[in-house]
């Protein structure tokens, strides 16, 4: 039968594209190799709390895929929002991020001039951003167009310190184009100060400043994933469990994938697996696909006691760490302080610590070398020497795509050399968070069931 569509992959992409196929009415079977949905999303008990986050522990709130998928699948109401505490950034000490910020850009002179994370050199030169004529956005380099703008500070303790986190990225090779709100900010203004300003400015008036940025299931976003994947069984899709799919070939009109036929196949799957499944029925889109570049993390979860947490670092959800002092540790969230729900019974803080980013690898440390580097870079940073009651370490291989400059003109290439019928969705393509992978998961079913429709009968 050709009025079928097999998605490969079970992660939030391969969800998103599943629950718009299932709910208008399509057949459509999930293949997942694991025996969850979720992928990277995943969350387990820890120190006496049901379920707290080994990965992403929230999404933006302040864009609708998220928040419209949850209230889909009836997790409307079961969303929360950090608590209001403000995050530093070490270099030599915690310091407050600078107010009026966006992504990193300044937006405001005075909080820039107070700031002790800057120098006065690197102020002065940040300070000149406005007068200078318009950069060229031809290298599409975040760093080399920050840079040129605000200096090396600016750049390395503040835009790369909160992108560069986000995306476990090194923003010198990270394309500015594939950042929406930097590329917008980019290309409407000459300065980037004034840009950052007035941007701010007009969301005060749209929004209420207190409207969050971030959401989550108060269960973990997990929560997500599984309630999905429940709303596509509920509306007569297929999962199945533990289907590691070995092969893919062309059969008549359609595609066999191993011994089940469907009209349409999407491959929501990591971009290496997606080119082993394409060697023999798409050989240029998966060689392009096997040049796809990733970097690894692993994130450390701590239960401290309450006794060894100083009272200096209530307010604080967390702290980040500038690349040119970084030894281990990238960033660490006081998760307890972060989220309300995050509180153990037995009192004390849940912090969690990444490891790992591009050009950083950490995954060949044992666990044993992975806590003692934890420990040593939080002494470091915090001036407490943490004696952990309940140690968690997650590990992700290829958890975060590396969209280098001009990544579009790759993914065009990708989706120009996939045969007809064949897709490819996911965080590899068109953005990397989780209501960027649930939109172009979305779109990528809505393209494939238009394929279907053009199939012969």
């Amino acid at each position: 039968m050709t009025d079928r569509i097999a998605v490969v992959g079970g992660g939030i992409a391969g969800l998103a594209a599943a629950h718009r196929l299932a709910t208008d009415g399509v057949d459509v079977t999930i293949f997942e190799r694991g025996d969850r949905v979720g992928g990277r999303i995943r969350s387990s008990p820890f120190a006496g709390v049901p379920e707290i986050d080994e990965g992403a522990d929230a999404f933006l709130a302040r864009v609708p895929e998220g928040i419209a998928l949850a209230a889909d699948v009836g997790l409307g109401k079961a969303l929360v929002h950090p608590e209001p505490v403000g995050a530093a950034v070490w270099h030599q000490a915690l310091h407050p991020i600078p107010d009026g910020l966006l992504l990193g850009v300044p937006g405001k002179i005075g909080p820039m001039a107070t700031t002790g994370l800057l120098t006065w050199r690197g102020k002065l030169r940040a300070a000149l951003e406005p007068f200078l004529p318009r950069t060229s956005l031809d290298s599409d380099s975040i760093g080399e167009f920050v840079r040129a703008r605000f200096g090396n500070e600016v750049h390395e303790r503040l835009v790369d310190a909160l992108v560069g986190s986000i995306y476990a990225t090194d923003t010198d090779r990270f394309s500015l184009a594939e950042v929406p709100q930097l590329d917008a900010l980019a290309r409407a203004n000459r300065s980037l100060l004034l840009g950052a300003r007035e941007s701010r400015q007009a969301a005060g008036t749209a929004t209420a400043a207190s409207a969050p940025i971030f959401a989550a299931p108060s269960r973990g976003v997990a929560d997500l994933t599984r309630a999905t994947a429940d709303a596509v069984v509920a509306a007569g899709g297929t999962l199945q469990l533990g289907h590691a799919v070995g092969s893919i070939t062309a059969a008549g009109a359609g595609w066999d994938v191993d011994d089940q036929h469907f009209g349409a196949v999407i491959l929501a799957t990591p971009a290496p697996v997606a080119s082993s499944l394409l060697a023999a029925v798409a050989p240029e889109a998966s060689a392009a696909l096997s040049a796809a570049e990733t970097a690894d993390v692993i994130m450390v979860t701590l239960h401290v006691d309450g006794g060894e947490w100083p009272d200096r670092f209530a307010g604080r959800s967390g702290y980040l760490v500038p690349k040119p002092v970084q030894r281990s540790v990238t960033a660490a969230s006081f998760g307890s302080q972060k989220w309300g729900h995050w509180q153990p019974p037995d009192g004390g803080q849940i912090l969690r610590v990444s490891l790992g980013r591009d050009g950083q690898p950490a995954l060949q440390f044992s666990d044993d070398e992975v806590v003692e580097r934890v420990l040593d870079d939080l002494s470091l940073h915090l001036g407490v020497r943490f004696t952990p009651r309940e140690i968690r370490i997650s590990r992700w291989p290829g958890a975060f795509a590396q969209y280098r400059p001009h990544h579009a003109r790759w993914v065009d290439a990708v989706e120009t050399a996939l045969p007809s019928g064949l897709f490819v969705a996911g965080a590899a393509y068109r953005g990397i968070g989780i209501p960027a992978c649930i939109r172009h998961g979305a779109a990528i079913g809505q393209r494939a069931a238009q394929n279907l429709r053009s199939l012969p009968d």
